[in-house]
């Protein structure tokens, strides 16, 4: 016969793995109802069914038939939960415990193992061993391809950059690299030369800043090509978190928890939250908080498959974003 389960704290993983029960049916097991402080919002779209406090579980799982029990780690010190554990001991029940992915408050938990040895594990960087050693080939091969093949589109680039207005055809910036360890990030100039300052402004769609010849290598993503001598070194890799001003670093490390977890990871010259609509101008905390949503899933869920979906969008992507000025 499927087997009955309850959810004790409807959180994120949670619901995913209501979903998927659902949708796998040969998992044998059916998701009969959750109990949590409140009803999760409607806009969460699941057909499960609230069954009221957490409070009301010992009575629902004395009295209904329950095979299986799935229970967020951010409940387990509730009375009403050791009170139903206490239940549970004397009954065949199957009991998991499930991690809230923002358990702690702290986004990106994992569940892993260290010489065997079960664990939960915050944000970390996947490229260890084999993974790192893939990764930084497919940086090295791909970079000298690329800029093999793009050598006239630097040198026309770099001539109209020369011609558009007085200055430098490169300039760097200081951005943080992997273990937010500042590097210098190279770029063709896509601005006029302004004097220096401790105050950096994100470039805006309007921008009177930024030349003609650098409104169009913006808008198509020349003006990125130069970090590509940057993957060579070592500093960056083609994709990854993409790499934010210092000083904005500084800025957004206070305003949103877990956001120096994006570098656990090389930035990169393109990214998860840029080929999702989330490149350009991050005018508002929301905007840089959704972006560094993305950061951590890619972290979370890397692979070699999802470095190369990665690459392949943004290159459907460079000649139609209009997010990109």
């Amino acid at each position: 016969r499927r087997r009955k389960a309850v959810f004790l704290r409807f959180h994120q993983a949670s619901r995913l793995l209501a979903r998927r029960m659902l949708y796998y049916r040969i998992l044998g097991v059916d998701p009969v109802g959750y109990f949590d402080a409140v009803q999760v919002s409607s806009r969460h779209e699941t057909s499960v069914p609230w069954l009221g406090d957490i409070s009301k579980a010992v009575d629902y799982v004395q009295n209904n038939r329950v095979d299986v029990v799935f229970l967020g780690l951010q409940v387990a010190n509730n009375p009403s939960v050791r009170r139903l554990m206490e239940v549970l001991q004397d009954s065949t029940v199957s009991i998991y415990f499930i991690p809230d992915s923002r358990l702690f408050g702290v986004p990106g938990v994992q569940v892993t193992e260290m010489v065997g040895v079960p664990m939960l594990v915050v944000a970390e960087t996947p490229f260890l061993g084999l993974s790192q050693g893939l990764k930084r080939l497919m940086d090295i091969v791909l970079s000298i391809i690329l800029l093999i093949g793009l050598m006239p589109v630097f040198a026309g680039v770099a001539i109209a950059v020369k011609l558009s207005s007085p200055g430098p055809v490169l300039f760097k910036q200081k951005r943080y690299g992997v273990g937010g360890k500042e590097i210098d990030v190279y770029k063709f100039r896509s601005m006029k030369v302004s004097p220096p300052s401790d105050i950096v402004k994100q470039a805006t769609q309007d921008d009177d800043r930024i030349t003609k010849v650098g409104r169009f290598i913006r808008k198509t993503s020349l003006d990125e090509l130069p970090q590509f001598f940057n993957v060579l070194q070592g500093s960056m890799s083609i994709v990854g978190p993409r790499p934010h001003a210092s000083q904005h670093n500084e800025l957004y490390r206070k305003l949103i928890p877990g956001y120096m977890l994006r570098h656990k990871v090389k930035p990169g010259i393109t990214g998860w939250a840029q080929v999702n609509g989330l490149r350009g101008e991050t005018e508002t905390v929301d905007k840089m908080r959704r972006r560094i949503q993305y950061d951590l899933v890619y972290i979370s869920h890397w692979s070699f498959a999802f470095d190369i979906r990665i690459i392949l969008r943004t290159a459907l992507l460079v000649f139609k974003d209009s997010k990109a000025y």
